[in-house]
């Protein structure tokens, strides 16, 4: 049995009710937890959030992050797989604002030659990757894709 007499009980509980709403109305929220989207074919991704790159080794490894970020589907963080399906390496070429000029590619694979579509795709769908203007020319970068059997991707500079 409790030691608190009911008419105290019948009270408590409203008054505690009432000070967890008034606490929580005092916390600062938390912005709400979307999932990522991709964007439409032809609309720019939302521009980078990351802090202005130094070098081109940083800048490439920002958007190595990127094109993780904009391509949930078809890329993955893990462990590489032994051995891989494909690896194409592409050379992205940039307009100041860091917008995607064009894509070369500097190796297709000799098997799984579909792989190269999808990182050109993915490279495309992550673009712009940031103002390269304080970096020096030619603004360009090259990044390898690793391929596993799932035909998912991680990039070498996040290997």
């Amino acid at each position: 049995m409790s030691c608190i007499e009911p008419s105290v009980r019948s009270v408590r509980l409203p008054v505690m009710a009432a000070a967890l709403l008034w606490l929580a109305g005092c916390s600062t929220p938390l912005p709400p937890m979307a999932p990522a989207q991709l964007p439409a074919a032809g609309a720019p991704a939302a521009p980078s959030t990351y802090a202005t790159p130094r070098n081109w080794e940083q800048y490439r490894m920002q958007a190595a992050r990127r094109i993780v970020a904009a391509n949930p589907q078809t890329s993955h963080t893990g462990d590489v797989q032994e051995p891989l399906l494909a690896i194409p390496v592409l050379e992205v070429e940039l307009n100041g604002d860091g917008s995607v000029r064009n894509v070369n590619v500097l190796r297709e694979p000799s098997q799984a030659k579909d792989t190269t579509r999808i990182a050109i795709d993915a490279v495309r769908r992550a673009g712009p990757f940031g103002d390269v203007t304080r970096l020096p020319k030619p603004w360009r970068f090259s990044e390898a894709f690793l391929f596993n059997d799932d035909r998912r991707f991680k990039p070498r500079s996040l290997d």
